[in-house]
């Protein structure tokens, strides 16, 4: 009997064991999965590997569940669709489909379409090559003003704190070998970024550039806040010198506090008091607080990340799982 390849394909699809994993966290994107579907599963058909597919659908208010219900009725036997009960954030949709996946090769991709499909077989490549950690480098940004120089600067911070070489950190489209993805799911992390993550249990890391388009429909989940938030989580989850700059900021602090003090009872005993200086001391003394405020929020920000892992709290809850009876 003659093989087409179309059957090949088909045989690699419905292998036991799949090859690669795509991963993707989905949040009001009601606008965005039919294409998705259309551009992703021709690609991984292509692959003449065994893959799978697992949807998380992070409490989406739109039509974005029932879109996935309908996807995996139709192609059941590579879809595996996630739906959480709430919204629990990006990272956690990733968390929970990480710790079901059962590839060698799991690759996350955003489902904006903003990082094309089509640019899986550019990471595969990676990693068959040895590489255990894949990164997207986007090209020719479509992003506004603000995010792209928003980025920059956030890259600067986290190169200039931490020992995290990445050229482009908002990239989702990446691929993690298997050891790499298990060591991130026994981390048990609640407020992580996962790439970052990534980086420090990979071996042998890199970086691709890939494809970068405008968002097909729809707009940005993340608002500015939820960006600040990421890059709290970035900084203060692999790093401690933000608490080292800001010690040694005071340490110079007060030794200026105690030279005007000298200065002042100098003036004081030999000189005469004087009057005008007061503003000049209610300035110092508005700038030494507002140094305290901001040591006290650092400081708070790691006692309140120690404090949610301590509490144990679930980082999730699943509402139900559609998946095929050979992934069970």
């Amino acid at each position: 009997m003659t093989t087409t390849p179309s059957t090949t394909t088909a045989r690699s699809a419905l292998s036991t064991i799949p090859d690669v994993s795509v991963v993707i966290p989905v949040y009001n994107e009601e606008l965005n999965l039919p294409l998705l579907f259309q551009r992703l599963y021709p690609v991984l058909d292509a692959l003449g590997r065994g893959y799978e597919v697992i949807f998380t659908n992070d409490g989406s208010a739109d039509r974005s569940m029932e879109l996935l219900v309908a996807q995996h009725a139709a192609r059941p036997d590579v879809t595996r669709v996630i739906d959480f009960n709430g919204n629990y954030g990006q990272h956690m949709a990733i968390m929970a489909a990480f710790e079901r996946a059962r590839g060698n090769v799991v690759v996350t991709l955003d489902a904006d379409l903003q990082n094309p499909p089509e640019e899986i077989p550019k990471l595969l490549e990676k990693t068959d090559a040895g590489h255990d950690c894949v990164g997207g480098a986007r090209m020719n940004r479509q992003d506004s003003f603000f995010r792209r120089y928003a980025s920059r600067m956030v890259n600067f911070v986290r190169k200039s704190t931490t020992n995290i070489e990445m050229s482009d950190q908002g990239c989702m489209l990446r691929a993690y070998s298997r050891p790499v993805v298990e060591g991130i799911v026994r981390s048990g992390a609640i407020n992580t970024f996962i790439p970052a993550l990534a980086y420090t249990l990979a071996r042998n890391p890199a970086e691709v550039p890939v494809k970068h388009e405008e968002r097909h429909a729809g707009k940005s989940n993340y608002s500015l806040a939820k960006l600040i938030r990421l890059n709290f989580d970035l900084i203060t989850a692999f790093t401690i010198s933000p608490l080292q700059w800001f010690t040694t900021f005071a340490l110079v602090c007060s030794g200026g506090s105690l030279l005007l003090v000298l200065v002042l009872a100098y003036r004081r005993i030999f000189v005469g008091p004087e009057v005008d200086g007061v503003f000049t001391l209610f300035g110092i003394l508005f700038f030494l607080i507002s140094v305290c405020m901001v040591g006290i929020g650092l400081i708070g920000e790691y006692v309140g990340r120690t404090y949610q892992v301590v509490r144990g709290r679930t980082r999730y809850q699943v509402n139900r799982i559609l998946e095929n009876s050979k992934f069970q």
